[in-house]
């Protein structure tokens, strides 16, 4: 096999040939215009598949790139059941050059990568890092639970940030420390009712009363001496509209003789936690359910938790 060609030029002549130099740069120039990106080698295919194998080709979302395996999505639960998608964009060169990766988290782990590293040793080291943020995301799950949230309306895991609700036109823009979680968040206040002077006063008063062994909301509740509201109990999803199964992210499955009668079915199974109304394919729920260790079964019915806010869900096996 040749060697792929540069797009470097070659180094000029030292005397011109009758006037052809210009010439020939020019059609040099046209050739590099034309050569195509340089191609991997026939192992680093080999190579790829080996390292999925080793992962499991059932954690993998999908593959993408020029060649189709440059950048790879998995599918990663952490240790509370949430659902994390980890993108690895292998550069040219690799594996002698390392990955990037991308994810929907408040920040991303510095991936360590010797020699010897294997795809399977960054899908370890980006779940080491998951560990390091549960109390991050068990505490904006207690916010979005309990308090009134009502903005981001379309929450991630990425985000640290909530705008709260306090009646009367008045709201709390609070930023969580996704390395700290439970200390004094930053805060901001809107909305112009006087009311607002009185919490931004009971702020100023109270912040070094916070409490880090407190519960969140009781700390934020305490330190503004305010009672926070409640969210109101209405779904997020309006009667008649289909919504994304949280899963597997389409509003329907795919045609398909082998899921019988789920087969191009829509999402039929919503987290009854009012803050949360994930909806889900009862399919995509019960297969997901059936991967986790703490998922236990009565009879029919596999009992597990909600992938988004750990609250308890229920799903009958049935037969396909």
């Amino acid at each position: 096999m040749e060697p792929p060609a540069t797009l470097s030029r070659a180094p000029a002549r030292s005397q011109a040939q009758e006037g052809g130099e210009d010439f020939t740069d020019a059609r040099q120039d046209a050739q590099a215009e034309t050569v195509p990106p340089s191609r991997r080698p026939a192992a680093f295919y080999s190579s790829v598949f080996a390292q999925i194998e080793e992962i499991g080709w059932e954690r993998v979302v999908s593959a993408a790139g020029d060649d189709g395996l440059s950048c790879l999505t998995f599918r990663v639960v952490d240790e509370q059941g949430r659902i994390h998608l980890l993108e690895i964009t292998l550069p040219m060169g690799y594996p002698a050059r390392p990955p990037s990766i991308a994810a929907e988290v408040p920040y991303l782990p510095k991936i360590q990568w010797p020699k010897t590293s294997r795809l399977k040793d960054v899908i370890f080291q980006f779940q080491e890092h998951l560990k390091t943020l549960q109390e991050f995301w068990s505490t904006m799950d207690e916010i979005d639970r309990v308090l009134w949230v009502v903005d981001p309306i379309k929450l991630t895991h990425a985000m640290s940030h909530r705008r709260l609700a306090l009646g009367d036109d008045c709201y709390i823009l609070i930023h969580v420390d996704p390395r700290k979680p439970t200390s004094l968040p930053e805060c901001r206040f809107l909305g112009t009712d006087g009311k607002l002077d009185r919490l931004i006063m009971n702020w100023r008063r109270n912040r070094k009363r916070w409490d880090v062994k407190m519960k969140f909301h009781e700390n934020l509740a305490a330190v503004l001496d305010f009672a926070l509201p409640a969210p109101p109990s209405v779904s997020t999803v309006n009667d008649g509209e289909q919504a994304d199964c949280g899963i597997c992210y389409a509003k329907h499955l795919p045609v398909d003789d082998e899921l019988g009668a789920d087969s191009g079915c829509a999402t039929d199974y919503t987290c009854e936690n009012s803050s949360c109304s994930r909806a889900f394919h009862s399919v995509c729920l019960r297969d997901w359910l059936r991967s986790i260790t703490t998922t236990r079964q009565s009879f029919d019915v596999l009992f597990g938790n909600c992938p988004y806010c750990s609250d308890p869900v229920a799903v009958k096996i049935t037969d396909r």
